[in-house]
């Protein structure tokens, strides 16, 4: 068994990689960490919980083999200045600390994005979680950067829930705001931005062009549509950008090429990503679906831990969407 530790555990990452990690066949879960709310039984916090686990918060961390941080961006170092966790430890990052920064002190963290880096991982100690609008848009493009396909400047429009914001509530995130309304925010500025470019050019395109990202707040709960657009090669026909596609994905277990258009409800709850394919006028137009919390967070984290400790990728992360 892997004993595991949660560090942050009230935030919905925490929440949701509780979940996951109740039912995954090996694993104990030695420590929920949290200094503001340490004593309280965990099915109170994360209700969804309730009866499922008798756990109550920690404010240490105990032995654990792996910790998972699931701290507010820019927080993940202070932790590891502020706790003495031995080097034989292993650490997965579910914020943005390392994702640029891979370097702190002995440790190196190897960017957590299976579909890129699957045979790194397996070797890591150490691993950062991508984001959630990172990990859409670069599933997106990744077989076209692996070709070296990406020649001309990238489009993106996406559009996430309010869960992608976080627990603490704030001017933009409450009901009264939310509800049947849509915005736009930091468009051209995302934080995502870098590490979106920097992967696409380690996957092998030489050179990345302008990414033009306009993110969006969605009237919904959990889930990101992308839609993606790019001009085409020109060399290779539909069908046979759509095989380089397939091909790319075939050794994934939670990526897939749909023939037919794709809408957000057949990921959400689930660790799939979906991508759907259309050509108009010299452009490559990708649709990427996925859930926020899951393949977006908690779910791509647990598919991290499972390559690390040499288990099926698979393992734990058998979970169904609903489309109704």
């Amino acid at each position: 068994m892997i004993n595991v530790s949660i560090a942050g555990g009230t935030g919905y990452t925490a929440g949701e990689l509780l979940r996951i990690l109740l039912r995954h066949p090996e694993v104990n879960i030695e420590s929920v960490i949290s200094t503001t709310s340490a004593g309280m039984p965990v099915g109170e916090m994360h209700r969804d919980l309730l009866g499922e686990t008798d756990m109550v918060f920690s404010d240490s961390f105990g032995n654990p083999d792996l910790i998972f941080l699931c701290l507010g961006h820019g927080l993940s170092r202070t932790f590891l200045k502020e706790n003495n966790v031995p080097a034989s430890c292993r650490i997965i990052d579910l914020g943005n600390d390392f994702r640029n920064e891979p370097n702190f002190g002995e440790r190196e963290f190897v960017f957590g994005l299976c579909e890129l880096n699957r045979e790194r991982i397996r070797k890591a100690a150490n691993v950062a979680n991508p984001g959630c609008f990172a990990t859409t848009i670069m599933l997106a493009l990744l077989p076209l950067a692996a070709n070296n396909l990406l020649t001309d400047e990238i489009h993106v429009h996406a559009i996430t829930g309010s869960t992608g914001a976080g627990k603490r509530p704030g001017e933009t995130t409450h009901f009264s705001y939310r509800d049947n309304n849509i915005s736009v925010y930091k468009p051209f500025t995302h934080q995502h931005l870098t590490e979106i470019a920097n992967t696409l050019t380690s996957a092998g395109n030489n050179t990345t062009p302008q990414i033009n990202f306009v993110p969006m707040r969605g009237d919904f709960t959990r889930g990101i549509f992308a839609s993606v657009y790019t001009k085409g090669d020109g060399e290779l026909s539909a069908s046979e950008m759509i095989e380089l596609y397939k091909a790319f994905y075939a050794p994934s277990p939670f990526v897939f090429v749909s023939d037919k258009p794709i809408s957000l409800k057949e990921v959400v709850n689930s660790n799939k990503g979906l991508l759907h394919i259309e050509f108009h006028n010299g452009y490559i137009h990708i649709t990427s679906i996925i859930d926020n919390l899951v393949k977006g967070a908690s779910g791509q984290a647990v598919q991290n831990m499972n390559l690390m400790y040499g288990l099926e990728e698979t393992t734990g992360l058998k979970l169904k969407g609903s489309a109704f």
